[in-house]
C-alpha cells in the first residue's frame, strides 16, 4: 500500500513540475495509440459494414476471423510484426523495426479486428424495416450507408472505445517491435515495465497512474460523445 500512496505522491509531482521526459512519453503514447486508432477505424468500420451488409460464400468464415482477431495476444502479434519487419523479412529493408512506425502498425492490427467486430454487430442490430424505409426513399449507395453509420453510431463509438482501449494499454507488441528506447519509441507502458524491473516501484506506480488517467479522460470524452448521441 506504500508503494501506491507514494506512487500517487511522485504522480502528482511529475505533473505539477511538467517532467520533460514524462511529458514526451505521454505524448507518444498519445501519437502512437490515436494514430493506430485512427488507422483501425479506416480499416475495422469499412469491414465490419461490408460483413454486416452483404450475403457471400465465405462470409461465416470472414466473421470467424474477425471474431478471432479481437481475442488476438498482443505479444503474438508484435512477434509476428517483428519477423515482417526484421532485417531479413519481407518487409526489413523499409527499416521501420524498433521505430514507433513499427509500434503504430502492430497496434493497429491489434485494434482493427475489435473496430470491425463491434460495427459489424451494431450494424447488424439494425432493425431490416429501417433499411427497408431508407432504401424507399430513393438513396444512393453512399447515402444508405451513410444513414446505416449514423444510425449505428453509439455501437461503432463502443468499437472505438475497444479498440483504443487495447493499445493505449498494450506493452508486448510495443516493446517487441518498438526496444523501449529512451527518446524515441519509450511510452508510458513500457516505460512502467522498465521501473520496476530497475526497482523503482513509486516512479512505476506513478506512470502508472498518469496512465490511467490520460485513458479515463480519453474514454470519459469518448463516452460523453456517445451518451449525446444517445439523446
Amino acid at each position: 500500500m506504500d508503494v501506491i500512496g507514494n506512487g500517487f505522491i511522485e504522480a502528482l509531482r511529475l505533473l505539477v513540475t511538467l517532467d520533460p521526459e514524462v511529458l514526451e512519453i505521454t505524448f507518444r503514447t498519445l501519437q502512437v495509440s490515436g494514430t493506430a486508432t485512427l488507422i483501425s477505424i479506416l480499416i475495422g468500420i469499412p469491414i465490419g459494414t461490408a460483413l454486416a451488409l452483404n450475403r457471400f460464400f465465405g462470409r461465416g468464415f470472414l466473421v470467424s476471423v474477425v471474431n478471432f482477431g479481437m481475442g488476438l495476444p498482443p505479444v503474438v502479434v508484435g512477434f509476428v510484426t517483428w519477423l515482417m519487419l526484421m532485417r531479413h523479412g519481407p518487409f526489413g529493408a523499409l527499416g521501420l523495426l524498433y521505430s514507433p512506425t513499427a509500434m503504430i502498425i502492430a497496434q493497429a492490427v491489434i485494434a482493427s479486428p475489435m473496430v470491425a467486430g463491434f460495427t459489424l454487430a451494431a450494424v447488424q442490430a439494425i432493425n431490416p424495416k429501417l433499411r427497408l424505409q431508407i432504401l424507399s426513399f430513393g438513396t444512393t449507395r453512399m447515402q444508405y450507408l451513410l444513414l446505416l453509420l449514423w444510425e449505428s453510431r453509439l455501437g461503432i463509438l463502443a468499437a472505438i472505445i475497444a479498440g483504443f482501449g487495447g493499445v493505449i494499454s498494450e506493452v508486448g507488441a510495443s516493446m517487441m517491435v518498438g526496444g523501449n528506447i529512451r527518446g524515441y519509441t519509450r511510452v508510458l507502458t513500457t516505460a512502467t515495465v522498465l521501473e520496476v524491473s530497475k526497482g523503482k516501484f513509486e516512479l512505476a506506480a506513478g506512470l502508472s497512474i498518469i496512465l490511467l488517467l490520460l485513458s479515463f479522460c480519453i474514454m470519459a470524452a469518448l463516452s460523453h460523445l456517445q451518451q449525446r448521441g444517445r439523446q
